[in-house]
């Protein structure tokens, strides 16, 4: 039997690389894939892993060389199928799709998830979406009373697929937010937002043709190399677990909703909505992600495949997926990472007194 020719973008990437391992664990399709990676080589660690058959450096989806290079890839490569990972990539393709089978997310909801400003817009009327409000540079330096939301507030970037907190700031004054306006010269302009509290969750949803076929709903707990950031998020979670929520799915799910409603289509694919509780342990919506996240290979490893069961989609072998939409995960599991090691997930964890031991089981 020939293997399945994936093209994996983004592939350097840590998701993207997650999404791989996923795959490779899978019982349907470990063994039974090549994958071919593109990426704009930024991180080269990604490259020389050895997980995939062939990583190619190509050019940023914008440059005008683009879709004549990957057009290439595909061909000499024979691709059949391809997992998009970085966002602006995502709706490229879902506006000019190559001829390989990909799940493709609905170009006016990603027009419309793709910036917070965006998708803040859209679900305005809701519940669950932060206060906030978009300043310019110029407005911060200018005057306090420019700023409408009440310390301690967010500030950031807002821009179109800025993720891991980049521009990020918990301010607690004036002075915080004048000082981080200079600091930052290339934002020009921010946005504010209430400051969230609670617990920082993250819902997996897999859509195929406007029917929901998976969810899960995990928490990032604190983030790797967390200190040398200002805001303490880095992008990659070091510690995690996996929740039985059934609440946070059906914020989660509703906002999704809310946005296609909008937009008309019929919703497909991977989508990941970022949310975090307010004071009051309620979960507000802050980004929907229309790509896989990092935690996909810990629902890997605890049972709850989203890279394997967008592969069945892709593969028209949807009936072989399992009909439960969730997985029901103990509730002392625990998913930890380091910078040098793949992520551990335990379906049942307890931390280590002053004197007791942890015996490895081999």
């Amino acid at each position: 039997m020939s293997k399945y020719k994936i093209l994996v973008t983004g592939a350097c990437g840590v998701t993207s690389r997650s999404v791989v391992r996923s795959l490779n664990r899978s019982e349907i399709f470990k063994g039974q894939c090549e994958f071919i990676g593109t990426d704009v080589c930024y991180n080269e660690y990604g490259i020389y892993e050895g997980l995939y058959e062939k990583v190619y450096r190509v050019p940023y989806f914008s440059d005008p060389g683009y879709r004549t290079i990957m057009q290439r890839i595909i061909d000499e490569n024979q691709i059949e199928y391809a997992i998009l990972i970085p966002e602006p990539e995502v709706l490229y393709w879902s506006e000019h799709p190559f001829n390989v089978k990909f799940l493709k997310i609905p170009a006016g909801f990603a027009k419309k998830v793709l910036s917070k400003k965006s998708l803040y817009d859209t679900l305005c009327e809701k519940d669950y979406i932060p206060q906030y409000q978009i300043i310019t540079r110029e407005e911060m330096l200018c005057s306090e009373h420019n700023i409408h939301i009440s310390y301690p507030l967010w500030i950031r970037d807002y821009a179109e697929g800025t993720t891991s907190g980049k521009g990020s700031l918990k301010a607690t004054c004036y002075e915080e937010v004048k000082a981080w306006a200079v600091i930052n010269k290339g934002i020009q302009s921010f946005m504010l937002s209430e400051y969230l509290p609670g617990r920082n969750l993250a819902c997996f949803t897999l859509f195929n043709q406007g029917k929901l076929l998976k969810y899960g709903v995990a928490e990032r707990i604190s983030y790797l190399m967390g200190k040398v950031a200002v805001s303490g998020i880095t992008g990659n979670t070091n510690k995690g677990k996996l929740l039985n929520d059934k609440n946070v799915f059906d914020v989660a799910y509703d906002a999704i909703l809310s946005v296609i409603a909008q937009t008309g289509e019929t919703m497909n694919g991977l989508v990941v909505t970022d949310l975090r509780e307010n004071g009051e342990g309620k979960p507000i919506v802050t980004e929907i992600n229309i790509r896989h996240v990092a935690f996909t290979s810990t629902f890997a490893n605890a049972g709850l495949n989203f890279s394997e069961y967008q592969m069945l989609v892709l593969t028209g072998r949807i009936n072989e997926m399992s009909t439960e939409l969730t997985k029901v995960f103990p509730n002392d599991n625990i998913m930890l990472r380091d910078v040098d090691g793949l992520p551990i997930y335990m379906d049942h964890y307890t931390s280590i007194n002053i004197g007791e031991s942890y015996e490895c089981q081999h």
